[in-house]
């Protein structure tokens, strides 16, 4: 098991933010791997492994220098950098800070991943450069069509779990954020159950960071002394992937009894009623404009379907009892 001493006061500081790198990194894990989590990311592939297998068959420095930094039990530090603090930061800003690793940090990243020796094909001075060459290849063919879309699922998903801090505190908040994560008590924060050393977060920035693909590491930023990575890191943060509700928004079943009953865009919203939630979510997960949103919402909520309360800035719709009846009983009866 491995765990984070988490102190009160760099839990209290902490943020989530999006990052368009962390956002092509997953991609990139993603692509990798070749393996889908989902339907909606099947998808995904079959649209761009061919490509991106075709890309590293051209250039076998690249699918080496992948094959190093990825798929072990750690990832090669200088590929998945600890998001910028900026407010949202532009890919370029955040992949500056793979281009400027500096080649011995980068040739250390990659041993440090392998647990071993670099291969002879690694041992040169442009690593940096082709991973950023890289990175940018798969943001510019498979991601950035994407982004829009992408990053208003990201927000819902940041709005989500900050309404959850709000209702249930930090420890629910955080349990099961990524595989092998929860909150142990007494200030440690179990990152995953594979063992290895704790390690302290005090006077440290931590960052929560969700992505779209189902993919999911930690990272942190210690700057370079002499070709190796310093100790004690000072910015920490935890990637992980989008709830699954907000990921395969598009093949969420809904009862065709309940579409029947309710009309289909107000059935697909008290579906999606099953965690409290925002118009500005429901768009994003719909792709119903927002007036139409807000006239379905009206309507479940005379019909005593649907109820909705203030959680800071936020308005959150939630299903009634009548409402959660109502949904199970379709699911049930579709079932039989």
């Amino acid at each position: 098991m491995s765990w984070w001493q988490v102190n009160a006061d760099t839990l209290a500081g902490s943020r989530f933010v999006t990052s368009p790198l962390a956002e092509a990194v997953a991609g990139l894990k993603t692509l990798q791997c070749g393996s889908a989590a989902h339907v909606g990311e099947r998808q995904w592939l079959d649209a761009h492994l061919t490509s991106y297998r075709d890309h590293l068959a051209s250039n076998p420095v690249t699918a080496a220098l992948v094959g190093a930094a990825l798929g072990h039990r750690w990832n090669a530090t200088f590929l998945t950098p600890t998001p910028l603090a900026a407010n949202d930061p532009t890919f370029a800003q955040e992949l500056e800070h793979v281009r400027s690793t500096p080649p011995a940090v980068a040739r250390a990243d990659l041993a440090e991943s392998l647990q071993g020796p670099l291969p002879a094909l690694l041992r040169r001075d442009d690593l940096a450069q082709c991973a950023a060459d890289l990175l940018e290849w798969v943001w510019a063919e498979t991601i950035q069509p994407y982004w829009p879309r992408r990053k208003r699922i990201i927000e819902a998903d940041i709005i989500a779990r900050t309404a959850q801090l709000g209702l249930s505190g930090w420890a629910t908040t955080l349990n099961e954020m990524r595989p092998g994560m929860r909150w142990l008590g007494e200030n440690r924060l179990q990152i995953t159950k594979c063992d290895s050393r704790p390690l302290e977060l005090s006077g440290v920035q931590l960052m929560f960071v969700p992505v779209t693909p189902s993919q999911s590491w930690v990272c942190w930023d210690a700057p370079p002394v002499d070709g190796r990575r310093a100790s004690p890191a000072h910015r920490y943060a935890v990637v992980y992937p989008c709830s699954g509700v907000l990921v395969e928004d598009d093949f969420r079943p809904v009862p065709k009894a309940l579409a029947a009953l309710l009309g289909p865009a107000r059935a697909e919203l008290l579906t999606l009623l099953d965690t409290p939630k925002t118009t500005t979510q429901l768009v994003a997960l719909t792709n119903q404009p927002l007036g139409s949103v807000g006239r379905h919402l009206r309507i479940l909520r005379e019909a005593h379907l649907a109820q909705r309360r203030r959680c800071g800035r936020s308005v959150l719709y939630y299903r009634t009892t009548a409402g959660q009846v109502l949904v199970s009983t379709q699911h049930v009866a579709g079932v039989i």
